[in-house]
């Protein structure tokens, strides 16, 4: 048996060697991505990878987490990939997640990128009820959820599928309501939205999330060890990492976390620097360019509301003097025949006339 195993593990040493690369599968909460890397590299190097294949460029908010046993890891920046404790076999699987969160989600959070795939992970986290919601926030979070899915333009009423009702059956249990009339109140809340874009939308919906008792990346429940570290500005929030594994709670992950929250701790109170400075004016540029565009639609919507007002004016009217030409021509015999009539009369009086004068003409003459 011990045979055995050496020889597999010596054929898996041998075909790694050969193979100089080794095959990973990172998945995002949009999609899954697949990358060959190289033996030799550090974390930062599929990290990077990823965040150019997505266009990320805030890239402090993200991680790379695994699995390992029983918990979870992050992938060491400053460390060779396949040195970490993790399974090798192939292809290896991370998850591209938000390992950092923002204090304020409207000021921090500059590319739509980054905005959206916050977005998707904290409605992720509040539908796995990993985020706890009350039922009142519930329904506008939903009506934001449904509006950045379909167009902020458009007209047509939403329908909620069976699928999205039932991800939130409980809070439907909670406010004990019909599945129709769960899709009333969220139909009217999200009427209330219409005119707005999707970024606006999901934007709406982390202001509202990021006010959650439980909203962040690491939850605690009733059995874990919650540790508190405590800045020394007394302004500043305590900072509480809570885990149940005692695997975490090993000094160094510990201690990661606290690094990862006090570089954003300072990155927030510094002056923005120069790539920060470039996103932000990239962004209200691109934010003025979609306004002006979205004024463009609205404008041709409404000229194509008033022509297609008048197109429908136009038919009806058309329909109308076709019906009155159809009535006239089934009118028109009758009338032929009324005229006739009365020129037979009016010829007959005439003609009554003329011999009445002729007679009247013969007596007097003689």
């Amino acid at each position: 048996m011990a045979s055995v195993l050496a020889s597999k593990m010596g054929l898996n040493s041998l075909r790694r060697k050969q193979a100089k690369t080794f095959n990973v599968t990172v998945v995002t909460v949009d999609a899954d991505l697949e990358f060959s890397c190289e033996l030799k590299w550090k974390g930062k190097d599929p990290f990077e990878l990823v965040c150019r294949t997505l266009g990320l460029r805030e890239t402090w908010f993200f991680g790379l987490r695994y699995d390992v046993k029983d918990t979870v890891a992050w992938l060491k920046m400053d460390k060779k990939v396949l040195d970490h404790d993790m399974s090798k076999e192939e292809p290896i699987v991370f998850h591209f997640l938000a390992k950092f969160y923002p204090e304020n989600v409207e000021e921090e959070l500059v590319q739509d990128i980054t905005q959206h795939l916050f977005f998707l992970q904290v409605k992720k986290s509040i539908l796995e009820e990993e985020i706890y919601c009350l039922p009142e926030a519930s329904v506008l979070l939903a009506s934001y959820a449904v509006h950045a899915k379909v167009s902020a333009l458009s007209n047509t009423p939403v329908f909620l599928n069976p699928s999205f009702l039932d991800r939130h059956r409980k809070v439907i249990n909670l406010y004990q309501m019909t599945a129709e009339m769960w899709e009333e109140r969220i139909t009217v809340c999200y009427a209330e939205h219409r005119g707005r874009t999707r970024d606006e939308a999901e934007m709406e919906y982390l202001k509202i999330a990021q006010d959650l008792e439980m909203y962040g990346p690491l939850q605690c429940d009733h059995d874990s060890l919650q540790f508190a570290i405590k800045p020394l500005d007394k302004r500043a929030d305590v900072f509480k990492f809570n885990s149940s594994k005692l695997r975490v709670n090993k000094l160094l992950s510990i201690l990661q976390l606290c690094i990862g929250n006090h570089d954003l701790f300072m990155r927030r109170r510094r002056v923005d620097s120069l790539e920060v400075q470039q996103m932000k004016m990239q962004a209200r540029e691109e934010k003025a360019r979609k306004q002006i565009e979205r004024q463009r639609l609205e404008r041709d919507k409404q000229l194509r509301e008033e022509a297609e007002r008048a197109r429908d004016e136009l038919e009806r009217r058309l329909i109308q003097l076709q019906d009155e030409a159809h009535m006239a021509n089934e009118a028109l015999p009758i009338y032929a025949k009324k005229f006739l009539c009365l020129h037979e009369v009016v010829f007959q009086a005439i003609r009554k006339r003329n011999i009445s004068q002729n007679c009247n003409g013969k007596f007097f003459s003689h």
